[in-house]
């Protein structure tokens, strides 16, 4: 075989090379999920376990809650064991993106800002921001908060309310977790909390001397199941078992369970 001859053919079996490597990339970068999971026979699952009632440990230390009771739902119907991955407020999303976990269910609230980055189930139950403060205080609106110190926790949908009415003159200490929250709460480094009214009862059950009490809702937000983007056929399989558990009752019943309420009108509808 001439030089030439060779020269073309090695191009051309390089070419192919190349071609079927791509390919072989491109199958991988859209590996579907849910097969993934079905394979492993396992839905790991973040929930921060430090945000009563939605995540927390009981007397014997087993994992409880509305979120765990969610996911366990969610896991039974989609016939696969689970694996509760701890988490907290600022780790929620990164720990989906770094594929620490296959969802998200962790008192995580619907935002446009979220959206951009992950995927959301319908809506499998409500929360609401809040502004708390110990009974004697007179607060009734944002203005109230002028001059005063404000706890959040940070990168919550609390934290982002709270800083957007926030008057000049007030402050904003920012904790990791509810968790670290609550404590700085409870142990008097401040008393205002923009939080959730679960949260609230949280602290009055450890220092019931605080007494506190809603004092305005900044905004209700839809809570859902966060997934990675684009993997539209795990979100379906979430979707519907959503769905099917909200028109027969089971997710209401968790709710009521830990809230001591029934789910919003706006959660229920969905399953309808």
């Amino acid at each position: 075989m001439s030089h030439s001859k060779q020269r073309r053919l090695h191009l051309v079996l390089s070419g192919l090379l190349l071609a079927g490597a791509a390919l072989g990339l491109g199958t991988a970068a859209h590996a579907d999920q849910l097969d993934t999971i079905t394979a492993a026979k396992k839905l790991r699952v973040a929930i921060d376990l430090g945000v009563p009632p939605y995540g927390m440990k009981d007397d014997k230390l087993n994992s409880t809650g509305s979120d765990v009771e969610t996911a366990q739902l969610l896991a039974k119907d989609l016939g696969l064991e689970l694996e509760i991955v701890p988490t907290t407020g600022a780790n929620r999303i990164p720990f989906l993106q770094t594929d620490k976990a296959d969802i998200v269910i962790s008192s995580l609230s619907v935002t446009p800002e979220r959206a951009k980055v992950i995927d959301f189930s319908i809506p499998y139950a409500g929360i609401a921001a809040v502004v708390g403060a110990p009974k004697s205080m007179d607060i009734k609106s944002a203005a109230d908060l002028a001059g005063k110190k404000v706890i959040a926790t940070r990168s919550t949908t609390n934290d982002q309310e709270v800083t957007k009415i926030l008057p000049k003159d007030a402050s904003i200490v920012r904790f990791d977790d509810d968790a670290t929250s609550i404590t700085a709460i409870v142990s008097g480094q401040g008393d205002i909390f923009a939080t959730a009214p679960p949260l609230l009862k949280a602290i009055n059950e450890k220092n019931p001397a605080k007494q506190m009490e809603v004092k305005f809702v900044m905004k209700v937000n839809m809570l859902a199941v966060g997934l990675r983007k684009g993997e539209d056929r795990l979100k379906a399989k979430v979707d519907d078992s959503i769905r099917a558990n909200l028109k027969n009752g089971k997710l209401n019943a968790i709710y009521r369970k830990f809230h001591g309420a029934d789910l919003p009108d706006e959660v229920t509808k969905v399953g309808q």
